[in-house]
């Protein structure tokens, strides 16, 4: 049944999941590739399809903005539009519109904004935020929440997370549960884990699919957010699954499956690959370095991807300082394939009670570096 989520295996906090979608069965903990406007950068649809991700994420707000929503509804929906058969999860737009300091007007209603493309006025309401992900026929829609960015004041995060919860009910009554598109609420609080429960309790009380951690990753130090999260997850509902939006080091992510987190999505791995940074099992590779110039090996031999299968350090290395296009598809295929392969070892050391081992492996290795 769309929506049902059942843990599958424990270990300490950690948990292997299922989670059924109208698009497939997303097996947990999972990392999402970021296919902002509809597409992983460097990625073909095919290409993507080969990687096999578990969910794939897309961002509402510059969706809204081109080609429009009501374009890709006629078309058939964000699936066939994209080429991606599997499943979909979509963000509210919200943190791109609140980053948008110098174009924007919060009130009640929602977010008066300006867009980044051409400057028209536009407005985002939690009901057209909804309404809009419902219109892109996704698996899993995010509510509108306000994120405010670290270092913030008592009586900003308050305020947040007050404001979010009452976004949080309107996005809940305009996407009543039942239907294909699942509904997750965003819980914010900063570093105070006073509020970080205060928002998971009321957001609980509205009743959601799932739950996502917001706020993190936004200017704190990583071991402050490691603990606030290690803290802050355990608040949310045990039944439902549970999402640390836009983080996703290897060791962040290490860090927060002990904690009991799900789902986790990041632009690491498809930035890194444009700036000529491989993540390996021997650390980060990065291309432009001299030491790579004669390397007749791939970036990692432990790695059976199509791009260590074929190429050479030196090759790739050759190819960015070229700036030839290849390098970005070559590149981008090896740092989603190192990240879904983490998730995969991952899920299997929970299962089999070796996550412990595993975590203390990946922490001390270079690897966790990335």
């Amino acid at each position: 049944m769309t929506g049902e989520f059942s843990v599958v295996a424990r270990e300490g906090g950690a948990r292997a999941g299922e989670l059924v979608t109208a698009h497939g069965v997303v097996r947990t903990p999972a990392f999402m590739p970021v296919g902002t406007a509809a597409s992983v950068k460097g990625l073909a649809p095919w290409e993507l399809e080969r990687l096999a991700p578990e969910m794939v994420l897309a961002n509402t707000y510059h969706l809204l903005l081109r080609p429009g929503i009501g374009a890709i509804e006629a078309l058939g929906g964000l699936h066939r539009f994209m080429g991606w058969p599997g499943p979909v999860l979509t963000d509210s737009g919200g943190f791109q519109v609140f980053s948008l300091a110098q174009r924007r007007k919060i009130d009640d209603g929602g977010v008066t904004f300006r867009s980044h493309i051409d400057g028209a006025e536009l407005r985002l309401t939690p009901e057209g935020c909804v309404e809009a992900q419902r219109g892109l026929g996704v698996d899993v829609a995010m509510a509108l929440d306000v994120c405010p960015a670290l270092p913030a004041t008592a009586l900003e995060l308050e305020a947040a997370v007050a404001m979010t919860s009452r976004w949080a009910a309107r996005c809940r009554a305009a996407l009543p549960p039942g239907g294909d598109t699942m509904l997750f609420g965003i819980v914010q609080g900063g570093l105070d884990l006073v509020l970080r429960r205060r928002s998971a309790e009321e957001l609980a009380a509205v009743g959601f699919e799932g739950y996502a951690l917001g706020g993190f990753s936004v200017g704190e130090p990583p071991p402050a957010m490691w603990e606030a999260v290690a803290e802050a997850a355990p608040l949310l509902p045990q039944e439902r699954p549970r999402y640390l939006m836009g983080v996703g080091t290897p060791r962040d992510i290490v860090h927060a499956v002990a904690a009991g987190v799900d789902l986790f999505d990041c632009v690491l791995p498809t930035r890194n690959a444009r700036n000529g940074l491989l993540h390996t099992s021997r650390g980060p590779v990065v291309l432009k370095n001299a030491r790579w110039k004669l390397a007749d090996e791939p970036p990692d031999p432990a790695c059976d991807c199509p791009t260590c299968r074929r190429c050479s350090t030196a090759y790739l290395r050759h190819l960015y300082l070229a700036r030839e296009a290849a390098v970005v598809v070559l590149a981008t295929v090896h740092n989603l394939h190192f990240f879904l392969s983490l998730m995969r070892r991952v899920r299997w050391a929970i299962m089999a009670g070796r996550f412990a081992e595993l975590r203390e492996e990946l922490l001390a290795a270079e690897v966790a570096d990335g």
